[in-house]
């Protein structure tokens, strides 16, 4: 029989200082964080690993599988291009076990020991693929944004509540102390009335013209165009290049935009926005890459809060974690009593009595995880809501549509949140962007 495991205060507390000076974060959070510390959604038996598929088979599908193994097993992979997926089953052979290779994801969707879908597509393939999963009862954790379009959003919602599947988007910087503090500070008042919140992204890549080649040996080029125009192949439309054009993503709005937006609009506390307005700074270059470089963007929300979206330049195209003198990649909340910057690698503030000064017992609290896939996989269990779950995952990624739609019609536009339409002046050109019209045979018909 195991002993009980008995922790002293003064051993708690010495503790508590040595992560409160490693993390950067104050004493009174650490404490607080630690003391309600839940143990992590470790499988309770050998039997209790669900089958887990990747679709998207790219670095970062890849990474997400694995940070997923800890609490499964990876049975397949899917790709439309054949080498990335043959990557991947080696890089996941367990034990001897290779991952079966797929190449339509609709095969995945009929497999039996398939419960969980990891999705690290390109956006403009997220739907379709959240929808056959919702359809086939098969929970998912999918990259952001959840989609390419708010009409697709609106359509994702309905059929994962529809379907009672559990659906995390991969906004992890929910699960991260960092921003969940910044943004119950800003929630309670910490900066007085809220006034600004500067988001700052790092600017896209600027490139082209591109000329044609010939399909790589292996890759569907038809299949991963999907339900986009039909084109001829250039290798910079696929890959790690994708998000830099319009018709499979949405640049740097929705590369590092789709993070920050998301904190931001969490810290804020509303739906979404009720205007939006963007400029191109820079833009692209005939027949290369059509997502402007830079762009500038302001949202207002109701109560006057205004969302200033600027991207900075930086030798890198994704840019540096740099710190708030950098104004490089990160959240600037800025309020009557002063401001709080956040990115994944710095927080602070005008005054550190700001941070450090503890909210009181009674302050208003955000959801709580400390682990984006462990929180994902502990709600596949419980059936519960996860921190970004579909609802979040759709409001924050409009955001990052209205900004698009903005910068492509080069107007402002007031938008109702509620409704999830334009109003006002120019709203019937607005509206006709809400969705995009599917290529035949890629469209809604293709997952029933």
């Amino acid at each position: 029989m195991s002993k009980p495991f008995h922790i002293t205060r003064r051993s708690f507390l010495a503790h508590c200082t040595a992560v409160a000076a490693a993390t950067g974060l104050p004493l009174w959070f650490v404490r607080q964080e630690l003391a309600a510390a839940e143990p992590e959604a470790k499988p309770k038996s050998p039997n209790d690993r669900p089958g887990i598929a990747l679709i998207g088979c790219g670095g970062m599908g890849r990474g997400d599988a694995q940070n997923a193994s800890r609490f499964g097993d990876i049975v397949a992979v899917c790709d439309v291009d054949q080498h990335q997926a043959e990557a991947a089953a080696k890089l996941l052979t367990k034990d001897g076990k290779t991952p079966t290779i797929l190449n339509d994801f609709r095969k995945v969707m009929e497999r039996d020991d398939v419960h969980i879908i990891v999705q690290a597509t390109p956006d403009h393939w997220h739907t379709l693929i959240n929808l056959a999963a919702a359809k086939a009862k098969k929970d998912v954790y999918g990259e952001k944004p959840l989609t390419l379009t708010i009409d697709e959003g609106k359509r994702v919602v309905k059929a994962v509540r529809a379907q009672g599947i559990v659906l995390q988007t991969g906004s992890q910087q929910r699960s991260d102390k960092k921003f969940r503090l910044a943004c119950e500070l800003v929630r309670n008042g910490r900066l007085g009335k809220l006034k600004e919140v500067q988001v700052f992204l790092p600017a896209g890549i600027r490139g082209g013209p591109f000329h044609t080649q010939p399909v790589p040996e292996g890759f569907n080029w038809d299949f991963w165009q999907g339900q986009t125009p039909a084109v001829e192949y250039l290798k910079e439309r696929t890959h790690g290049t994708f998000r830099w054009w319009f018709e499979y993503s949405g640049g740097p709005v929705t590369d590092w935009g789709a993070h920050h937006n998301d904190i931001a609009r969490w810290a804020i506390g509303q739906d979404g926005p009720v205007a939006v307005e963007a400029r191109v700074v820079t833009g692209s270059v005939a027949g290369g890459y059509n997502t402007p470089t830079e762009f500038e963007a302001t949202l207002t929300y109701a109560g006057g809060v205004k969302q200033i979206v600027k991207t900075t330049p930086d030798d890198s195209p994704y840019g540096a974690v740099i710190k708030q003198d950098g104004q490089r990649n990160g959240i600037k909340f800025v309020g009557t009593d002063g401001w709080i910057w956040v990115n994944r690698g710095d927080l602070s503030a005008s005054n550190d009595d700001l941070l450090y000064a503890p909210l009181p017992d009674n302050a208003t609290r955000l959801e709580v995880s400390g682990d984006h896939m462990g929180n994902f996989f502990s709600c596949v269990r419980s059936r519960k809501d996860p921190i970004c779950h579909v609802e979040v995952g759709h409001r924050s990624a409009c955001v990052g549509h209205l900004i698009v739609i903005a910068l492509r019609l080069g107007k402002k536009f007031q938008w109702d949140p509620v409704k999830e339409l334009f109003t006002g002046e120019g709203a019937a050109e607005a509206n006709q962007h809400v969705a995009r019209e599917m290529r035949k045979g890629y469209d809604y018909n293709l997952v029933g």
